[in-house]
């Protein structure tokens, strides 16, 4: 099984793992959207679309919903929190602050500006942006945004993120025609919300700084 395969077909992966291993599952899903969104090396694991087929497995009983949200609630906080934290505390360290030919006074200044006046928006949006998610908090560690700051938002753009997808996937997930097209789906999770950022970087190459 390749990770693509894993991604596309997640549906029929965890329904085999839930099959084999039970009450694990939960093990396994806290751990992946804890690496996707903790681990900035990690941006490739599947989220969105794990959420979703994890509400629809809830929608036919093979699991619980509150547990799942519970779980996934948390594991996507705490997963922010790790990466802000790396980014905060070894991004500076990486780049060597003044010392280092790669860091950039006035630009850290401009980032850490960014993102206490708009970061809030960016954490949530990019909760629902694939890559992105895992690259945010990262982010907004090295540029020191206020961890108080940090957290409100990561919690706000957690809960919107883990309760809402899942809760479409409980309510839509099992419909025949998404079952037959959850490839399809999955395929425009990834790449719809991917297009839009690449147009956006388009639009601003000719803005003023």
């Amino acid at each position: 099984m390749t990770l693509l395969d894993f991604i596309l077909h997640v549906d029929k992966h965890l329904e085999v793992f839930v099959q084999n291993y039970g009450a694990w599952v939960y093990a396994l899903l806290f751990l992946i959207i804890f690496v996707e969104t903790g681990v900035v090396v990690m941006p490739f694991l599947p989220g969105d679309s794990l959420l979703f087929v994890v509400g629809a497995m809830c929608g036919v009983g093979v699991m619980s919903y509150p547990l799942s949200v519970g779980l996934l609630l948390a594991a996507a906080i705490l997963g922010n929190q790790s990466n802000y934290t790396i980014g905060r505390y070894f991004g500076p360290k990486v780049f060597g602050w003044e010392d280092s030919r790669w860091f950039n006074k006035k630009a850290f200044d401009q980032a850490h500006a960014f993102y206490e006046k708009y970061g809030g928006i960016t954490i949530v949006a990019a909760r629902f942006m694939p890559f992105l998610r895992t690259f945010a908090p990262f982010v907004a560690g090295v540029a020191q945004m206020t961890r108080r700051r940090f957290t409100s938002f990561d919690v706000l753009g957690g809960t919107l993120w883990v309760v809402g997808v899942i809760t479409v996937g409980y309510f839509f997930g099992n419909i025949p025609w998404v079952k037959l097209n959850l490839d399809k789906i999955i395929w425009a999770i990834i790449l719809v919300p991917g297009m839009f950022v690449l147009a956006g970087a388009w639009r601003a190459r000719g803005k003023p700084a």
